[in-house]
């Protein structure tokens, strides 16, 4: 089973037509060939899969991606208050140019483009 780190950023959105590439995830996931979530792999390994969440003007957080009752989530304490659900995760693909819908603290889905996957060695 590999690894992989999937960069995500803010893709363009009313209060940021360009994007924002300073607001955004890191994501250490198994991904399948055909870069859909390896689901079985996670169950395996769900403490090496990890989010970095970083925004401006926020403190970085640190977590785990977390399958339950609401779906995917990016959690980053116990408990659901401050999780990020994330849309479809299980049908999505991580592939350089596609797009993923999360919503974030304040309520808001907003989405981001993914930038980068690669192999984490």
């Amino acid at each position: 089973m590999t690894l992989s780190r999937i960069h995500l950023t803010l893709a363009r959105t009313a209060d940021h037509p360009d994007g924002d590439p300073d607001h955004g995830y890191d994501i250490i996931a198994p991904l399948k060939k055909d870069g859909g979530l390896d689901v079985k792999a996670w169950q395996r390994h769900r403490d090496d899969c990890t989010v970095h969440r970083f925004a401006p003007r926020e403190d970085d957080e640190r977590g785990h991606l977390v399958h339950g009752r609401r779906g995917w989530v990016f959690s980053y304490r116990p408990g659901e208050e401050d999780d990020e659900p994330i849309f479809r995760l299980d049908t999505h693909r991580f592939r350089e140019g596609d797009y993923i819908s999360i919503t974030e603290h304040d309520g808001e889905t907003r989405p981001f483009r993914v930038t980068s996957v690669r192999p984490l060695r």
